[in-house]
């Protein structure tokens, strides 16, 4: 599993581009800019309305038509697409990469990502950090960005077999000093890691709120939930294309995450349909026990 990083002191940035003006990639301009990392912010979007939303509202200096223009020049490039967009967006910018420049992303998924770059950027694969913001929120956008988005946030760095030393000491000392925890994982450990903790609790979340809402009474039902439906669902309201992307990317850990929920819920299923309710208080009780002792990394207002 992951191990805490000293990364000391990170360079600062002439010019940064983040392709991917959304939250994250919205929030790490914000923040990049307050720490004092970049001098000059350059964005690209798809959406000419999510670009000109970011000039306006002053996240980005400057806006790129390509994202080849947006890192031609770059000492720092962030991607902050969704994982389905990662590999054809690192074939666009492979030469454009300074040597020089240390490559990051920002994705919740990163043995795909890994594999992607190796292909994708060939002899500069070495300058890619594959990078994981345990941060967000249910609003997406760059209008929800913000500058502290990271700090007290864990951030999961994965780097690649060959990755130089360098490299990974430049990314960590990066998000530390944007005031992250940060932690150390195998791309592969990491994906079995957030399938277990936050790829399947989205998706039970997705799919009770289905259950819930597809009853004949379902509209009634819902108009008397209170707090305990809120907490779980929050995560429900999340957005779609790149939950999907998520479960696509990742299916196999989901999968396999799922199968094991499916056990530990036939085992309260039983004991229900036998009456055997002491041992339904002692599942309860071992569950309640084990969420008690956890503590929260980060504030629960968070998404991953």
């Amino acid at each position: 599993m992951g191990s805490a990083i000293d990364a000391g002191r990170p360079r600062s940035y002439a010019r940064v581009a983040v392709l991917g003006v959304g939250l994250l990639g919205g929030s790490f301009a914000l923040a990049a800019r307050r720490r004092g990392l970049a001098h000059e912010v350059v964005g690209y979007a798809k959406s000419p309305s999510t670009l000109n939303a970011a000039l306006a509202a002053g996240v980005i200096d400057q806006g790129a038509d390509s994202a080849l223009r947006a890192v031609t020049g770059a000492d720092l490039v962030v991607l902050a697409v969704p994982v389905a967009a990662t590999a054809p967006l690192l074939k666009q910018i492979a030469l454009g990469l300074r040597p020089d420049c240390l490559l990051i992303d920002v994705g919740s998924t990163k043995a795909d990502v890994a594999i992607s770059a190796q292909e994708a950027l060939g002899r500069c694969a070495h300058q890619f950090v594959p990078c994981h913001p345990i941060a967000g929120g249910e609003l997406s956008g760059v209008q929800h960005a913000r500058a502290d988005l990271f700090e007290a946030r864990r951030v999961v760095v994965t780097p690649l077999d060959d990755t130089p030393s360098e490299r990974i000491t430049e990314a960590c000392a990066l998000w530390e000093r944007l005031g992250a925890n940060v932690s150390r994982m195998t791309p592969p450990e990491h994906d079995a890691a957030f399938a277990a903790v936050s790829h399947l609790p989205h998706l039970l979340a997705f799919a009770y709120v289905q259950a819930l809402t597809r009853q004949p009474k379902g509209g009634g039902y819902l108009q008397l939930a209170g707090p305990g439906f809120r907490d779980f669902t929050r995560i429900a309201a999340s957005d779609a294309v790149m939950w999907r992307d998520v479960f696509q990317a990742n299916g196999a850990e989901v999968l396999q995450q799922l199968q094991l929920f499916k056990q530990a819920l036939a085992a309260f299923e039983a004991q229900m349909r036998q009456g055997n309710w002491t041992q339904l208080e002692a599942l309860i009780r071992d569950a309640s026990g084990s969420r008690q002792a956890w503590s929260a990394p980060s504030p629960a207002d968070d998404t991953d």
